[in-house]
């Protein structure tokens, strides 16, 4: 039971489970990385006017084609 619950996914993309938490966990600070851009970018409108959306799209690509 708790192999499934801990193992399954990170073997489903290739990876074992501590390769997948630092790929999650990068995940995530880029997330923050992101979302900061845009918080700023909504006070201060010329401020990282695409920065987030560049994040974003980046990060996509970085997950397609995992575990296939």
């Amino acid at each position: 039971m708790l192999s499934k619950f801990f193992f399954d996914h990170p073997r489903s993309v290739g990876e074992s489970y501590f390769e997948h938490a630092l790929f999650a966990g990068r995940f995530a600070l880029m997330l923050f990385a992101a979302a900061g851009a845009a918080l700023i970018h909504a006070i201060i409108p010329c401020a990282f006017e695409k920065t987030a959306s560049r994040m974003i799209a980046q990060m996509h690509a970085k997950t397609q084609n995992r575990g296939r």
